[in-house]
């Protein structure tokens, strides 16, 4: 491995970088960086050739031209492994450049500001260091390319295991994540650009989307077991979401954990009191809000034990032990809370196959959401709106108590994550009867009654929450005999 004698550095987010520059400079490697960032090395006691002291011509435009010469290019791109790439350079009196060190404008969080304009957008979009980091990564044989401060610790072990030069492997791995950073910057350049019109004023689907998204692991299998899978992470993802979680025991989770763990949380976490709430093959089986976590746990519980059995539980509070022993008393999958407590990691850590998640509660939705098609792609904004009671619209003669205006929109809330046709019968504050994903509105009520009557529970008193209107009257019929007061329903149509 050959030692690095010569780093480029030219970045806009300085973390970290007083550090590595001086660890840089323990090896009497030679720093090349431009202005603002010369100025900051300089502050920080680094000594730093400024890049057009180097290329013998002045940054111009206002910065845009800075990094743009053959000097620093053919320095980055010149094969190590040429004869002629060599010499070349050498007559040109050209130095190697074996260490690129780049991260770029800030264009996403320029654009993620509500008061953001066009102007300012294509102010931040850098041609420059996407340059610079592209001829890095495509010469990875010879230059190593930083992109993420988060690396500079552990390039300094290794170059202080080395005598200041970094291995291939780590020089291939760098160029992936140099590339992979690239991408990301131009499709957030493209979304943006594809959804304004030359006026500034933006819409809200940009004509060209691209995605990205980072794999955090392999699956075992898919949904089914011929399947091959892999789950992948947002690369920006919201707080409070399933994929910024953390596994703190349990087996590796399955394509279908995953699923049903994610419907399960993004359920409890609407509500403002302690909830539980059980998911089984993609839908609520259980749900409950109570004075505590283990309240609400037994109420959710009881709705459907059967279906409850190996299962996904989440709440919306810090589990403790006694909450903790009651979920594992029958089999269970998955474990989701905001918190453990040691009490409650103790009485998991007895059950090594339950996967145990701990996922921050926040609330933020995510920008679009997706479903595949055949050859395309749905997108649509998340179905975030919540529902209060001032905003419902009674048409009956008999209007429904307070109460039972806190049980429908509970019931309501708990429908929105049930399969249509959906039916969920409820009463204070807790699910007595699921009907789920029934290609009759009818006959979602009739399995909603019989899962209620099977578990031992009287819906006499209760309410009925349904997904979409009652086309005719055979449904509200079921669930009137059933012992229902009063149902909700939207009528958007």
């Amino acid at each position: 491995m050959t030692p690095i004698r010569t780093a480029l550095i030219s970045v806009s987010d300085k973390a970290g970088l007083a550090e590595f520059a001086r660890g840089l400079a323990g090896f009497k490697i030679k720093i090349l960086s431009t202005g603002g960032t010369a100025k900051f090395l300089a502050a920080q006691g680094t000594p730093a050739t400024e890049v057009s002291d180097y290329t013998g011509f002045p940054e111009m435009l206002d910065g845009r031209v800075k990094t743009l010469h053959p000097r620093l290019h053919a320095g980055i791109l010149a094969r190590r492994d040429s004869s002629d790439h060599l010499a070349a350079i050498r007559a040109a009196g050209i130095d190697p450049i074996d260490l690129v060190v780049v991260n770029l404008y800030p264009f996403a969080q320029t654009v993620a500001r509500p008061d953001g304009t066009l102007a300012e957008a294509v102010e931040n979009i850098d041609i420059g260091g996407p340059s610079m980091l592209r001829a890095a990564a495509k010469n990875y044989t010879g230059v190593a390319v930083v992109t993420d401060p988060a690396d500079y610790p552990k390039l300094l072990a290794e170059m202080n295991q080395h005598e200041g030069a970094l291995s291939e492997g780590t020089r291939f791995a760098l160029a992936r994540k140099a590339f992979a950073h690239s991408a990301a910057y131009e499709a957030a350049i493209s979304n943006y650009l594809t959804a304004v019109g030359p006026d500034g004023k933006p819409a809200f689907f940009p004509e060209k989307l691209t995605l990205q998204f980072e794999k955090v692991q392999d699956l075992r299998y898919g949904e089914n077991p011929h399947q091959t899978a892999a789950f992948y992470r947002d690369a920006n993802p919201v707080q409070g979401g399933l994929a910024g979680g953390t596994r703190l025991q349990g087996k590796e989770l399955s394509f279908n954990n995953i699923a049903d763990a994610d419907a399960a949380w993004e359920c409890v976490k609407t509500f403002g009191e302690p909830a539980c709430v059980i998911v089984k093959h993609a839908n609520p089986c259980g749900a409950a809000i109570a004075s505590s976590a283990r309240e609400a746990y037994d109420r959710a519980f009881a709705t459907d034990p059967t279906s409850a059995f190996g299962g996904v539980v989440a709440f919306n509070r810090a589990l403790d032990a006694a909450t903790a022993e009651a979920v594992c008393k029958p089999f269970v999958e998955v474990v989701i809370a905001p918190e453990f407590d040691a009490g409650a990691r103790q009485v998991l850590a007895a059950k090594p196959n339950v996967r145990v998640l701990a996922v921050g509660l926040a609330h933020a939705a995510q920008k679009y959401d997706f479903k595949r098609v055949g050859g395309g792609l749905l997108v649509q904004t998340p179905d975030d709106r919540g529902l209060e009671a001032s905003e419902l619209r009674t048409v009956t003669r008999v209007k429904p108590t307070s109460r039972q205006i806190d049980d429908l929109l509970f019931a309501w809330r708990i429908a929105k994550y049930v399969k249509s046709n959906a039916i969920v019968f409820c009463r204070d504050g807790r699910t007595l009867g699921i009907g789920a994903g029934q290609m009759s509105r009818v006959d979602a009520a009739r399995v909603a009654d019989f899962k209620a009557n099977e578990a031992g529970l009287s819906l006499a008193g209760s309410v009925v929450a349904s997904d979409a209107f009652f086309p005719f009257r055979d449904g509200l019929d079921v669930v009137a005999r059933s012992g229902a007061k009063a149902v909700i329903h939207c009528s958007f149509w």
